[in-house]
């Protein structure tokens, strides 16, 4: 028996798995943002290190969801151009700058202060050392993460509006985004600190959950008019 390969089939079904795959890491993104604890000084990491492991594995686990996603999208607006790919390519490295600072701040950090639990008092000055840099190195990246999403954002935003592919209002809304934050570097806003990256979080999230509905129900559509 032969079974015949339908490829507007194969693409649509590409599509809704790329496009629930946003869905899914939008929705990781954002529970991870309302749970991650705040810093604060040595003892404070230490007593919070099961949910700064939790947060931050989450985040990690997080990842291939939505550089799946992305790839569907990526493929969904590819044109004569190929700046999807470009785009695509930048989110790669920011998603790579995220596992950097969720090993980091969530895995190495709790494992290395917890070693030394017992006698941060005596090492205190070596262990606030270590932290410093730490803290310098997550910030450096989070700073890598919100230039890479940004940049490769617009450029999605731009196909959007030129290609119609999907709405053009998500279009606008990544141009919106790209807008804010370049204000807010511009007024000195914060957004390494707690409450400055979940906004920054909570916009790029809704922007790949918005992203990711209108994948599936472009391919709804098209189906329907196939049918027709």
């Amino acid at each position: 028996m032969h079974f015949k390969t339908n490829n507007k089939s194969m693409d649509t079904n590409f599509y809704k798995s790329a496009g629930f795959s946003l869905i899914i890491g939008s929705f990781m993104a954002s529970a991870i943002m309302m749970l991650h604890p705040a810093g604060g000084d040595i003892n404070h990491i230490i007593q919070i290190s099961a949910l700064l492991r939790i947060t931050h594995s989450l985040a990690i686990f997080s990842l291939p969801f939505i550089l799946f996603g992305f790839y569907g999208l990526t493929h969904k607006l590819s044109n004569t151009w190929r700046l999807s790919s470009l785009a695509f390519i930048i989110i790669t490295f920011g998603l790579f700058t995220v596992m950097l600072a969720g090993l980091l701040n969530g895995l190495a950090l709790p494992y290395f202060l917890g070693k030394y639990s017992e006698n941060v008092e005596h090492d205190i000055s070596i262990v606030k050392t270590i932290v410093n840099y730490n803290f310098a190195v997550s910030k450096a990246l989070d700073y890598v993460f919100i230039v890479s999403f940004c940049s490769a954002i617009t450029i999605y935003s731009l196909i959007t509006i030129v290609s119609k592919q999907i709405p053009k209002w998500i279009g606008y809304f990544g141009i919106t985004i790209l807008i804010l934050v370049i204000i807010g570097a511009i007024t000195n806003f914060e957004f390494t600190d707690i409450d400055g990256f979940r906004i920054v979080v909570f916009n790029i999230a809704g922007w790949i959950l918005f992203s990711g509905v209108s994948l599936i129900r472009s391919n709804n559509n098209l189906n329907e008019q196939r049918k027709n």
